[in-house]
């Protein structure tokens, strides 16, 4: 995957570098110190999971993983020049839809039963997600740009249900509201004649342990949760 990506980020430089000097779109883009925008996109979620050091020993768990699934974002971009074109910061209040799926597999209780006992937990989540993020982007070569990101966001689940009642005969896994994500992402921006279209990958690791232990077959096994995603976003700036 490594490896990939690398020779697709000399491609995209290679490509873009080698262009003869053409007139430039949008001049006035780099003398503004403030821009406004939005962004839309997809995103691929799940969990980074640790199960309990004694998990199969004491719940007769044999595995548990995490699988990525699909979801979407929108967001407003407000961008500020830091002194120089190269770096700007970058706020951009975002509304997400994410899903996260758990797989189990148990021991089979029954003796006679040659497959293991397989469960699945679903977690939704709609978050208000508010990065804050450096942006050192390449000098501009025609009308083409290429940037790195990193920084910060804090989420909150609108979704979550961690205050509510458990039902022990259908359990659901609890997850806290609130979480902190690191970020980093690259991206590759075009000035057309009055805005700039941008698009990047961005991915977010949690900081903080989202888990909420209350007892129940589903959760017992578990020690933490981790939120972890991928963003693919096209981004308007004018």
């Amino acid at each position: 995957m490594k490896f990939i990506c690398l020779i697709a980020a000399v491609f995209i430089s290679s490509l873009v570098f080698s262009q003869k000097e053409k007139p430039k779109n949008y001049r006035k883009f780099d003398e503004k110190w403030l821009h406004f925008g939005f962004m839309l996109g997809i995103n691929t979620s799940n969990f980074k999971v640790n199960p309990k050091v004694d998990a199969y020993s004491q719940y007769g768990l044999k595995s548990v993983v995490s699988n990525k699934t699909p979801g979407g974002q929108v967001g407003i971009v407000t961008s500020l020049k830091l002194g120089t074109p190269v770096v700007r910061l970058r706020f951009i209040p975002t509304l997400s839809f994410q899903e996260k799926v758990l797989n189990y597999s148990f021991v089979n209780p029954d003796p006679a039963a040659k497959t293991d006992k397989f469960l699945e937990e679903r977690v939704n989540s709609t978050n208000l997600d508010f990065p804050l993020m450096f942006q050192f982007r390449t000098m501009r070569l025609n009308n083409f740009t290429a940037y790195a990101l990193g920084g910060a966001q804090y989420s909150y689940d609108l979704q979550s249900q961690e205050d509510a009642s458990q039902s022990f005969i259908d359990p659901f896994i609890k997850i806290k509201a609130n979480d902190w994500q690191g970020q980093v992402g690259a991206g590759l921006e075009w000035f057309a004649v009055y805005f700039k279209f941008s698009f990047e990958v961005k991915y977010s690791f949690g900081v903080d342990n989202v888990f909420i232990q209350d007892g129940t077959n589903v959760s017992k096994p578990i020690d933490q949760l981790r939120n972890r995603a991928v963003w693919f976003s096209i981004i308007f700036e004018g």
